[in-house]
C-alpha cells in the first residue's frame, strides 16, 4: 500500500506532501516533496491507495444557506443571533466533533485565515475528480480529510507549539517522539527535512493519518452525521495507536 499525505497551504512553497510505502514489518517515506503543486498533487495522488488531504474539504451548512440568503438579499435577523449562533455558522459538524474528542479547536474555514487554504482545495477536487479519483468528502474514497495535530493527540504526542520561529527545538523533539512511538516508521534520507519543517513533518503525519482511514482504524461519520459530511467534509482522527497502523480492521 502507498498512502500519500498532503499538507495544504494556500501557496505552492507552504505545501509539503509525503509518499508512505507500507511494507509487512515497516513503513518506508519513499518520497517528500515541499512546495508541491496543484498538478504535483493529482499526479501523486494517481498512484497512492489513499490520499490525506489537511485542509477542510467544505464549508458548515449553515454558513453556505447564509451566503445565499445574503446573496439574495433574503437573511431573517432573529432573536439570538450572538456568539452560539455565529458558532453554528463558523463551524462544521465535524469540526465539533473533533472538539469533543480532543478538546482542539479547529480552524474555522468560513471565520480564519484556513479559507484562502480552502479556496484552493476546492478546485484541487475539482482537478482530482476530472482526473477520475474518487473525491468522497465523507472520506469513503481515495481522498480523506485529516487533521495532524489532532492526530498527534490520538497518539499521545505534543500537537501544540512546534510551529512558528523559534521552535526548532521542540520541533525536533516531537519528530524524536514520533520515532520512538513508531519504531517502524522509517524517514530515511527525509528525516532533516522533517526536523527543518513543520509543513514536512505535517504531510507524514497527514499520509500515517491517510493510512489509518484506509484500513479502516480511523473515525467516520455515523447515518445521522453522513448528509452534513457530504458536502462538509470529514477529519477522519485515527482511532488506534501508531502500532495499529499495521492492523487491519475487521469488515
Amino acid at each position: 500500500m502507498l498512502t500519500l499525505g498532503v499538507d495544504l497551504a494556500a501557496a505552492d512553497m507552504r505545501t509539503a506532501m509525503a509518499t508512505i510505502e507500507w511494507l509487512p514489518d515497516r513503513a518506508m517515506v519513499r518520497d517528500l516533496v515541499l512546495g508541491a503543486s496543484d498538478a504535483c498533487i493529482v499526479k501523486a495522488s494517481q498512484h497512492a491507495d489513499k490520499t490525506g488531504l489537511d485542509c477542510p474539504l467544505g464549508w458548515p451548512q449553515p454558513f453556505v444557506a447564509l451566503m445565499t440568503a445574503h446573496q439574495s438579499g433574503h437573511v431573517t435577523v432573529a432573536e439570538g443571533m450572538g456568539a452560539q449562533w455565529r458558532r453554528r455558522m463558523a463551524y462544521r459538524l465535524t469540526d465539533e466533533v473533533v472538539r469533543e474528542k480532543t478538546g482542539i479547536v479547529p480552524l474555522s474555514v468560513a471565520a480564519d485565515r484556513i479559507a484562502h487554504t480552502a479556496l484552493r482545495c476546492a478546485g484541487l477536487l475539482a482537478m482530482l475528480a476530472a482526473d477520475g479519483q474518487d473525491v468522497d468528502r465523507r472520506g469513503g474514497g481515495k481522498i480523506v480529510e485529516v487533521y495532524p495535530a489532532a492526530a498527534l493527540n490520538c497518539w499521545g504526542l505534543t500537537h501544540r507549539g512546534y510551529k512558528g520561529r523559534g521552535q526548532q527545538a521542540q520541533h525536533g523533539d516531537l519528530v524524536t517522539a514520533l520515532c520512538v512511538a513508531a519504531p517502524w516508521l522509517e524517514l530515511g534520507a527525509f528525516e532533516a527535512p522533517c526536523r527543518r519543517s513543520h509543513d514536512a513533518f505535517d504531510s507524514v503525519i497527514a499520509a500515517l493519518s491517510g493510512r489509518a482511514a484506509a484500513i479502516g482504524k480511523a473515525t467516520r461519520p455515523n447515518a445521522e452525521q453522513r448528509a452534513a459530511a457530504r458536502t462538509e467534509g470529514w477529519i477522519a482522527l485515527p482511532t488506534c495507536p501508531p502500532s495499529g497502523l499495521f492492523e487491519v480492521a475487521e469488515a
